[in-house]
């Protein structure tokens, strides 16, 4: 699960839990781990939502300044489905 260069240390350090992703289909599934950095992200809810479900707050909760600076950067290729990821990043042991 990738995210934009500017997120990478706030989700390392458990500022950021979700994501807003659009997409065709889920790219990822509860329960899969994803390497990011020296640890991996362990998504622990997908959910489908609808575009007013994203608020303000959420865009917040996601690391972005807003719903705009969010919907800039959460559509990946031609997918109209938008899920609302939760997700744990766990660091590397040893």
């Amino acid at each position: 699960m990738g995210f934009t260069k500017r997120l990478i240390e706030p989700v390392m350090r458990g500022e950021v839990t979700c994501s807003i992703r659009i997409w065709q289909r889920p790219r990822v599934k509860v329960g899969g781990r994803y390497a990011l950095g020296p640890g991996v992200i362990h998504v622990t809810s997908i959910r489908e939502i609808g575009f007013e479900d994203i608020t303000p707050d959420l865009a917040r909760r996601s690391g972005f300044a807003g719903v705009v600076d969010l919907l800039k950067v959460a559509k990946h290729g031609p997918g109209e489905n938008i899920y609302l990821i939760d997700f744990e990043h766990h660091p590397s042991v040893g």
